[in-house]
């Protein structure tokens, strides 16, 4: 005799006042915004470290005393040079360690511990998530990054200028955040069937940017009063968000009672008719509709070594290893960079900086759905990927050349530039993963969702911590030898996709209809009669 998984207290507690159950419609968005919020969490709880990047390691110092973030306050604040006044956001000498000749390399050498460790962590949180309660093992790891990434803020009010200990307190964090993407990638998974999967997670995806962007926001509404409320905000941000996937996140259709979408069991079969029209668009708004009530448990794991062999897994994962090298590296050190190079005459405040940068997210927002929308449309997820990252260099290299010349300027080429970066990123680490983990090849029989997440997301990580240390030692020797490395890692990322984006051609080709298939004209039909002669 089969049991289902603990349904979530949250949604025990809402049934019992209603008196009946939600629809699968309802469960549908439910799972969708408390997934969102969930990662959203995530990123928010990461970007502080590239906020306060300059405040560590200052280069001019800022006057940003009193001053709201936006959209609250002013976007762009001019620098004014302090005379050693301790503004609660930076001394003139900065923060020790991170403060002398090689600061920046330190700061680098922070990232690439916390993705290092990200990186790795995720193989083996990505098997996990596919065996365990991914409702308990979610929240377990967002708590555990609050905590850690709080920890960190904490040595500003202990005063520790130990670099051992801000490594540390990254490092685990790191660990702790590797749970988040394979189980709320296999979440979505298991509640939504393949078609429009593309639209559906590239908008779904959004809470990658939306992330970043609170994550600037919070860190710099506190940053006035003190550096270290710059990661304690974001940090019981993801701990509140931690808690509401404990009370109302279903990880299962099963759970709540309804089958999956992506697997093919006699059981769902023979009791649906029209299991399409459930899961689909056409979803019916009955809350009294029958459904058969089927375990989660009986599904088996898959492991690492059997999930490679996937087709498409490798290429994309390696795709991803260097899409997410130019993608991080954007997300660490773009607030740094804004902040040291002159944009329109004017050095930007280390405020104004990462509010300017939330704007390569705005462009992410778009280009993930974008993308997504595309590669439903053309059935092909390699094409679109690829052809995203081959314009993402062009798109560098005029920011890089033509962004200093005004703010305005700035904006538009950072959002053009994120829009092509962030698509085939968000694409890859979304549709494509749930596509490759309910792949054709599993038989329907087994749970690959997170392990597939896992693989491609965590050999993507490898080039996330990879970008951010280059960049701590490129910098030293001019932006230029930056940039120079991200447009060669968007390029080697799209020619790693070349073989499935020539089997994708091919297939498409084979498909289409023959021009002389829907000829009706006499001659026409002349010419077809005298060919086959």
């Amino acid at each position: 005799m089969t049991r289902m998984r603990g349904i979530p207290p949250g949604i025990l507690l809402i049934r019992s006042l209603r008196g009946k159950d939600w629809s699968l419609k309802t469960y549908r968005y439910l799972t969708l915004f408390v997934t969102f919020v969930a990662y959203a969490a995530y990123h928010a709880s990461r970007k502080p470290s590239s906020i306060i990047k300059s405040v560590l390691d200052p280069g001019p110092n800022y006057d940003s005393a009193n001053v709201l973030p936006w959209p609250m306050g002013d976007f762009f604040l001019k620098s004014k040079p302090i005379n050693g006044t301790n503004l609660g956001t930076s001394t003139e000498e900065g923060w020790a360690p991170f403060n002398g000749k090689d600061g920046t390399s330190k700061l680098g050498e922070i990232d690439v511990a916390f993705l290092a460790v990200y990186s790795l962590g995720m193989y083996v949180a990505g098997h996990l998530g596919d065996t365990l309660d991914l409702r308990l093992f979610l929240t377990a790891g967002m708590v555990g990054s609050g905590i850690f990434v709080g920890l960190f803020g904490m040595g500003y009010f202990w005063n520790v200028h130990h670099f051992w200990y801000f490594l540390v307190m990254q490092m685990v964090a790191g660990l702790f955040q590797a749970t988040g993407w394979p189980s709320v990638v296999a979440v979505v998974g298991n509640w939504f069937g393949k078609r429009r999967r593309g639209l559906i997670m590239g908008i779904w995806n959004a809470h990658t940017s939306i992330g970043n962007i609170s994550g600037s926001l919070l860190a710099a509404s506190v940053l006035q009063y003190g550096w270290g409320w710059s990661f304690i905000l974001p940090g019981a941000f993801i701990v509140a968000a931690g808690i509401m996937v404990f009370l109302f996140l279903a990880a299962y259709p099963e759970d709540a009672g309804f089958p999956n979408p992506g697997e093919a069991s006699p059981n769902a079969r023979g009791t649906i008719q029209d299991e399409n029209l459930i899961w689909e668009e056409g979803t019916s708004n009955d809350e009294e509709a029958h459904v058969p009530r089927i375990s989660s448990v009986n599904r088996k794991g898959v492991g690492l070594i059997g999930a490679c062999f996937i087709p498409g897994v490798i290429p994309f994962a390696l795709c991803l290893f260097f899409s997410k090298l130019v993608a991080y590296t954007f997300l660490f050190w773009l607030p740094f960079y804004l902040s040291q190079t002159e944009i329109g005459g004017e050095r930007l405040s280390v405020k104004s900086a990462g509010n300017l940068s939330t704007l390569f997210d705005v462009g992410g927002i778009v280009g993930g759905i974008l993308a997504g929308y595309i590669s439903d449309k053309l059935k092909a997820r390699a094409t679109t990927a690829a052809s995203f990252m081959y314009a993402a260099i062009p798109s560098m290299l005029v920011y890089r050349t033509y962004g200093n010349i005004s703010k305005t300027m700035n904006a538009v080429l950072m959002m053009i530039a994120g829009l092509f970066v962030n698509g085939p990123y968000a694409l890859i680490t979304t549709a494509v993963s749930a596509d490759l983990g309910t792949h054709s090849s599993l038989k329907g029989d087994s749970r690959a969702l997170a392990t597939v997440t896992a693989i491609i997301d965590g050999t993507g990580s490898m080039g996330a911590a990879l970008g951010p240390l280059l960049t701590g030692f490129l910098s030293t020797k001019g932006w230029d030898a930056v940039f120079a490395m991200l447009m060669i890692g968007a390029c080697i990322a799209g020619l790693l996709l070349s073989r499935l984006v020539c089997t994708e051609l091919t297939e498409r080709t084979a498909n289409s209809p023959r021009p002389w298939n829907n000829v009706e004209a006499p001659l026409s039909q002349s010419l077809v009669r005298d060919w086959k002669r």
